[in-house]
């Protein structure tokens, strides 16, 4: 069970700490709502934890069957909607590294440990996931 702590510091901003390892960031609202637009919005955090989430799956999987993805990068837009405002889309992009090498069926592999992670399964199914893969294969 992991807790967190998280404090609202005024102006729409917020103030979070992960309580076991005293990690912390802030958010701020987006400059079209009200905010400063000078962190992660929330909206923001939720797109990249889709990312994190699938990157750290693919991460499991690689380790296990020696593949070396370090270096694996992804864009990430999010795509909003105004009435009522929240999250209508997530874009994700993936992006082989330099020299990675993986066969077909690493390919699949680690597609559909991405496609299942626990962040994009506990999103609404509202919401459209995007997801594309740039890997080449051998």
């Amino acid at each position: 069970m992991a807790k967190m702590k998280v404090r609202y510091e005024g102006d729409i901003r917020t103030f979070a700490e992960h309580l076991l390892s005293g990690k912390t960031l802030i958010t701020d609202g987006p400059p079209d709502n009200h905010g400063k637009g000078e962190a992660f919005s929330p909206t923001d955090l939720m797109c990249t934890s889709l990312a994190c989430c699938q990157l750290s799956i693919m991460g499991i999987v690689a380790k296990r069957e020696g593949i070396a993805i370090e270096g694996l990068w992804v864009d990430v837009e999010k795509i909003m909607q105004a009435n009522p405002r929240r999250v209508a889309e997530i874009r994700i992009i993936y992006h082989s590294p330099e020299g990675l090498k993986i066969t077909a069926k690493q390919k699949a592999m680690l597609e559909n440990a991405a496609k299942t992670c626990p962040v994009g399964l506990s999103l609404s199914t509202d919401i459209k996931q995007h997801i594309e893969f740039d890997f080449q294969t051998i």
